[in-house]
Protein backbone atom coordinates (compact mmCIF):
# COMPACT_ATOMS: atom_id res chain seq x y z
CA UNK A 1 0.00 0.00 0.00
CA UNK A 2 1.23 3.49 -1.16
CA UNK A 3 1.08 6.48 1.39
CA UNK A 4 0.84 9.91 0.02
CA UNK A 5 3.44 12.39 1.54
CA UNK A 6 2.71 15.12 3.71
CA UNK A 7 3.76 17.29 0.64
CA UNK A 8 1.70 15.59 -1.76
CA UNK A 9 -1.15 16.22 0.89
CA UNK A 10 -0.80 19.75 0.76
CA UNK A 11 -0.35 20.01 -3.10
CA UNK A 12 -3.83 17.65 -3.57
CA UNK A 13 -5.62 20.15 -0.89
CA UNK A 14 -4.46 23.35 -2.82
CA UNK A 15 -5.93 21.52 -5.88
CA UNK A 16 -9.05 20.45 -4.83
CA UNK A 17 -11.50 23.65 -4.22
CA UNK A 18 -10.32 24.94 -7.58
CA UNK A 19 -11.55 21.33 -8.93
CA UNK A 20 -14.99 21.70 -7.10
CA UNK A 21 -15.18 25.19 -7.88
CA UNK A 22 -14.26 23.75 -11.98
CA UNK A 23 -17.08 21.67 -11.77
CA UNK A 24 -19.69 24.05 -10.24
CA UNK A 25 -19.24 26.30 -13.40
CA UNK A 26 -19.12 23.64 -15.85
CA UNK A 27 -22.69 22.12 -13.66
CA UNK A 28 -24.11 25.68 -14.04
CA UNK A 29 -23.26 26.09 -17.58
CA UNK A 30 -25.20 23.04 -18.90
CA UNK A 31 -27.58 23.74 -17.10
CA UNK A 32 -28.69 27.02 -18.66
CA UNK A 33 -27.66 25.27 -21.70
CA UNK A 34 -29.98 22.75 -20.80
CA UNK A 35 -32.92 24.91 -20.21
CA UNK A 36 -32.18 27.19 -23.37
CA UNK A 37 -32.52 23.88 -25.52
CA UNK A 38 -35.93 22.93 -23.57
CA UNK A 39 -37.40 26.07 -23.86
CA UNK A 40 -37.37 26.19 -27.67
CA UNK A 41 -38.18 22.81 -27.94
CA UNK A 42 -41.23 23.53 -26.06
CA UNK A 43 -42.73 26.41 -28.19
CA UNK A 44 -45.97 25.82 -28.35
CA UNK A 45 -49.32 28.07 -29.53
CA UNK A 46 -50.41 29.14 -26.08
CA UNK A 47 -46.63 29.84 -24.94
CA UNK A 48 -47.52 32.40 -27.65
CA UNK A 49 -50.62 33.35 -27.08
CA UNK A 50 -50.15 33.76 -23.44
CA UNK A 51 -46.77 35.63 -23.20
CA UNK A 52 -47.90 39.34 -21.68
CA UNK A 53 -44.81 40.60 -23.12
CA UNK A 54 -44.94 39.46 -27.15
CA UNK A 55 -43.79 42.80 -29.60
CA UNK A 56 -42.98 41.91 -32.92
CA UNK A 57 -39.41 41.77 -32.41
CA UNK A 58 -39.98 39.13 -29.09
CA UNK A 59 -41.51 37.03 -32.13
CA UNK A 60 -38.77 37.53 -34.47
CA UNK A 61 -36.37 35.96 -31.76
CA UNK A 62 -37.94 33.06 -30.87
CA UNK A 63 -37.49 31.67 -34.22
CA UNK A 64 -34.25 32.23 -34.99
CA UNK A 65 -33.19 28.78 -35.08
CA UNK A 66 -36.29 27.25 -37.39
CA UNK A 67 -35.15 26.20 -40.43
CA UNK A 68 -36.80 26.66 -44.07
CA UNK A 69 -38.60 23.78 -45.36
CA UNK A 70 -41.01 24.42 -48.50
CA UNK A 71 -44.46 22.83 -47.79
CA UNK A 72 -46.48 20.90 -50.28
CA UNK A 73 -49.28 22.40 -49.09
CA UNK A 74 -50.56 26.23 -48.74
CA UNK A 75 -50.23 26.99 -44.95
CA UNK A 76 -49.25 24.62 -42.07
CA UNK A 77 -51.29 23.52 -39.18
CA UNK A 78 -48.84 25.94 -36.25
CA UNK A 79 -48.48 23.15 -33.83
CA UNK A 80 -46.67 21.22 -36.69
CA UNK A 81 -44.74 23.96 -37.47
CA UNK A 82 -43.64 24.81 -33.48
CA UNK A 83 -42.97 21.12 -32.82
CA UNK A 84 -40.86 20.42 -36.03
CA UNK A 85 -38.86 23.99 -36.01
CA UNK A 86 -39.48 23.94 -39.94
CA UNK A 87 -41.43 25.39 -42.51
CA UNK A 88 -41.53 28.26 -45.13
CA UNK A 89 -42.45 32.24 -45.32
CA UNK A 90 -46.58 31.81 -45.39
CA UNK A 91 -46.18 29.67 -41.87
CA UNK A 92 -44.08 31.97 -40.43
CA UNK A 93 -46.74 35.05 -41.79
CA UNK A 94 -49.57 33.79 -40.57
CA UNK A 95 -48.53 32.80 -37.70
CA UNK A 96 -46.98 36.09 -36.80
CA UNK A 97 -50.52 37.55 -37.73
CA UNK A 98 -52.24 35.72 -35.62
CA UNK A 99 -50.44 35.80 -32.59
CA UNK A 100 -49.80 39.89 -33.11
CA UNK A 101 -53.22 40.37 -33.95
CA UNK A 102 -54.00 38.85 -30.66
CA UNK A 103 -52.17 41.02 -29.10
CA UNK A 104 -53.98 44.24 -30.45
CA UNK A 105 -51.42 44.79 -33.01
CA UNK A 106 -52.58 46.09 -36.52
CA UNK A 107 -51.47 43.56 -38.66
CA UNK A 108 -51.60 42.81 -42.35
CA UNK A 109 -50.72 39.37 -44.49
CA UNK A 110 -48.89 40.42 -47.83
CA UNK A 111 -47.69 37.93 -50.77
CA UNK A 112 -45.50 39.20 -53.41
CA UNK A 113 -45.66 37.42 -57.01
CA UNK A 114 -41.80 37.77 -58.56
CA UNK A 115 -40.77 37.40 -62.10
CA UNK A 116 -39.55 33.87 -62.25
CA UNK A 117 -40.71 30.08 -61.96
CA UNK A 118 -42.80 30.37 -58.21
CA UNK A 119 -41.32 32.95 -56.99
CA UNK A 120 -43.75 34.18 -54.08
CA UNK A 121 -42.95 35.27 -50.84
CA UNK A 122 -45.54 36.25 -47.91
CA UNK A 123 -44.50 38.66 -45.25
CA UNK A 124 -46.46 39.85 -42.11
CA UNK A 125 -46.61 43.62 -41.69
CA UNK A 126 -47.27 45.61 -38.64
CA UNK A 127 -48.14 49.25 -38.79
CA UNK A 128 -47.33 50.10 -35.50
CA UNK A 129 -43.53 49.20 -36.13
CA UNK A 130 -44.10 50.35 -39.52
CA UNK A 131 -42.30 47.59 -40.42
CA UNK A 132 -42.98 43.41 -41.89
CA UNK A 133 -41.47 39.91 -40.44
CA UNK A 134 -39.81 37.96 -42.63
CA UNK A 135 -38.72 34.41 -42.08
CA UNK A 136 -35.92 34.93 -44.65
CA UNK A 137 -34.88 37.32 -42.37
CA UNK A 138 -35.07 36.18 -38.96
CA UNK A 139 -32.02 35.24 -38.06
CA UNK A 140 -30.64 38.90 -38.06
CA UNK A 141 -30.32 40.90 -35.12
CA UNK A 142 -32.95 43.47 -36.62
CA UNK A 143 -35.54 41.05 -37.70
CA UNK A 144 -38.09 43.54 -38.45
CA UNK A 145 -37.65 45.51 -42.25
CA UNK A 146 -38.75 48.73 -42.22
CA UNK A 147 -40.52 49.82 -44.92
CA UNK A 148 -43.82 52.11 -45.77
CA UNK A 149 -47.35 51.12 -45.23
CA UNK A 150 -48.89 50.67 -48.83
CA UNK A 151 -49.06 47.17 -50.76
CA UNK A 152 -46.71 48.98 -53.25
CA UNK A 153 -43.91 49.75 -50.81
CA UNK A 154 -44.04 46.16 -49.42
CA UNK A 155 -43.80 44.59 -52.41
CA UNK A 156 -40.82 46.69 -53.49
CA UNK A 157 -39.07 46.17 -50.62
CA UNK A 158 -39.53 42.37 -50.73
CA UNK A 159 -38.91 42.39 -54.66
CA UNK A 160 -35.35 44.01 -53.91
CA UNK A 161 -34.59 41.91 -50.92
CA UNK A 162 -34.59 38.93 -53.81
CA UNK A 163 -33.12 41.40 -56.06
CA UNK A 164 -35.96 40.32 -58.39
CA UNK A 165 -39.19 42.19 -60.36
CA UNK A 166 -42.68 42.14 -58.49
CA UNK A 167 -45.52 41.44 -61.19
CA UNK A 168 -48.41 41.72 -58.61
CA UNK A 169 -48.49 41.79 -54.94
CA UNK A 170 -52.73 40.56 -52.85
CA UNK A 171 -53.10 41.28 -49.15
CA UNK A 172 -55.29 38.78 -48.21
CA UNK A 173 -56.74 37.22 -44.48
CA UNK A 174 -56.44 34.24 -43.15
CA UNK A 175 -57.82 31.48 -40.38
CA UNK A 176 -56.55 28.49 -39.16
CA UNK A 177 -60.21 27.10 -38.52
CA UNK A 178 -61.21 27.73 -41.89
CA UNK A 179 -57.86 27.19 -43.98
CA UNK A 180 -58.60 29.41 -46.23
CA UNK A 181 -57.36 32.62 -47.98
CA UNK A 182 -59.23 35.82 -48.32
CA UNK A 183 -58.33 38.10 -50.50
CA UNK A 184 -58.50 41.86 -49.75
CA UNK A 185 -56.56 43.99 -51.95
CA UNK A 186 -54.47 43.17 -55.22
CA UNK A 187 -51.60 45.75 -56.70
CA UNK A 188 -50.32 45.33 -59.90
CA UNK A 189 -47.10 46.64 -60.65
CA UNK A 190 -48.03 47.85 -64.01
CA UNK A 191 -51.35 49.95 -63.27
CA UNK A 192 -51.47 53.62 -62.20
CA UNK A 193 -49.77 53.78 -58.56
CA UNK A 194 -52.45 56.45 -57.57
CA UNK A 195 -55.25 54.38 -58.72
CA UNK A 196 -54.04 51.09 -56.18
CA UNK A 197 -57.22 50.01 -53.98
CA UNK A 198 -54.93 49.73 -50.84
CA UNK A 199 -55.08 53.33 -50.83
CA UNK A 200 -58.72 53.61 -49.71
CA UNK A 201 -58.34 51.64 -47.34
CA UNK A 202 -60.94 52.28 -44.04
CA UNK A 203 -59.75 52.89 -40.57
CA UNK A 204 -58.91 49.75 -39.16
CA UNK A 205 -60.57 48.89 -35.78
CA UNK A 206 -58.29 48.18 -32.86
CA UNK A 207 -58.17 44.61 -31.97
CA UNK A 208 -58.90 43.93 -28.53
CA UNK A 209 -55.97 42.87 -26.46
CA UNK A 210 -55.74 39.14 -25.17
Amino acid sequence: MRFLSSRSRVDLGGCLPRLVAGWRILLRVGLVCSLLFTRLDALTMADLMNDEKMTPQRFSGLFKEFKFVLQPFDVQNPNVFLKSQSGDCIDYAVLADHVLGSKGYETRLIRVEMVGTNIGHAVCYVTESKAYLDYNNRTYFVALKKCGPTIREIASKVADSFDANWTFAMEFTYNYKEDKKHPVYTVVKTDPPAKDPDLARPPRATKAKG
